[in-house]
């Protein structure tokens, strides 16, 4: 084996694990397919094992492949930061950005506002991914995503945007059939809408004026990966939901769902841009960063 590894390969090899397809990794490599496939042809020559499982539908990571890909990925990042230090001194920010955004959000609050960042920035690209599942930075090698939550310990680079409040809610009409809860703990005994990807595990965690705590974990008929889709039969009178406020903020306002428990709130969360560990971030991603911090900013001081 000689000296220096195969850095081209193993940045092949990564790039066909990040995009599932040869064909995939030739274009966006501006590589033939056959240089791919012979690149990582010879790196699994080079280590003795094969890498990919193919057939003429599917590709699939064998063991070896597995456990190559995460050092590979890393591989190709760090390749990839270096550059990209390097282009982070040019005055016109360009390139792809690969943001991972939680689903209801990313709709109703960061796809309005990408016009006017393409019209701002038209060398910037965006690869825009929606999905409430905390998606891994950088096993499927995005430049960022932003998290609506209290952040848990993480090596991840973490910004914060903006504050996020958090409403538990009822209609009118539940509220006049069963009765309003005064305190927390009352929330075991109605029926309420539960959230799978929620922080804290199904708990409902509550904190008044005097520091009094309560948790409770809420049961009821429905639950859902997406915030939005609790939203008919919240309105429908069939259960309380806690809720975030750029999902359940202008039902309040327009009095068809009420505010409960006022004297107590959950712990609030915040908009943070999380980006991969690892020196300087792209211009890109720091000229979107700035963008989408300005516009949350200006977007939550307007609905005070």
């Amino acid at each position: 084996m000689s000296k220096l590894p195969d850095f081209e390969a193993l940045a092949i090899f990564a790039k066909v694990v990040e995009l599932r397809s040869f064909a995939a990794a030739a274009t966006e490599l501006s590589l033939s397919k056959a240089t791919v496939s012979k690149a990582v042809s010879r790196l699994e020559e080079r280590l003795g094992a094969r890498l990919f499982n193919r057939t003429s539908r599917r590709l699939a990571l064998t063991d070896a492949g597995q456990k190559l890909s995460e050092r590979a990925t890393r591989l190709l990042a760090d390749g990839e930061a270096a550059e990209n230090e390097a282009l982070a001194q040019s005055t016109t920010p360009r390139g792809l950005v690969r943001l991972a955004v939680p689903m209801s959000f990313g709709i109703k609050t960061v796809a309005p506002l990408l016009p006017e960042f393409m019209e701002a920035y038209p060398e910037v690209a965006i690869d825009l991914h929606l999905s409430d599942a905390t998606v891994d930075l950088i096993g499927e090698g995005f430049d960022a995503g932003l998290r609506i939550a209290r952040l848990p310990d993480s090596s991840l680079i973490a910004r914060r945007l903006c504050g996020m409040p958090r409403y538990t809610v009822a209609a009118p009409s539940y509220l006049k059939r069963h009765g309003r809860p005064t305190h927390p703990m009352h929330l075991a005994e109605h029926k309420c809408f539960g959230y799978a990807y929620l922080s804290t595990q199904g708990v409902w965690h509550y904190t008044n004026a005097s520091g009094e705590q309560a948790s409770v974990r809420p049961a009821g008929q429905l639950r859902v990966n997406n915030g939005e889709a609790v939203m008919p039969a919240l309105l429908a009178g069939l259960g309380i939901a806690d809720l975030p406020d750029f999902i359940v903020g202008d039902a309040i306002a327009r009095g068809e769902v009420e505010v409960i428990l006022k004297g107590w709130k959950q712990p609030e969360g915040a908009v943070h841009l999380v980006t991969p560990p690892g020196g300087p971030r792209p211009a890109r991603v720091e000229v979107l960063a700035d963008f989408l911090a300005s516009h949350f900013a200006k977007g939550r001081a307007q609905r005070k």
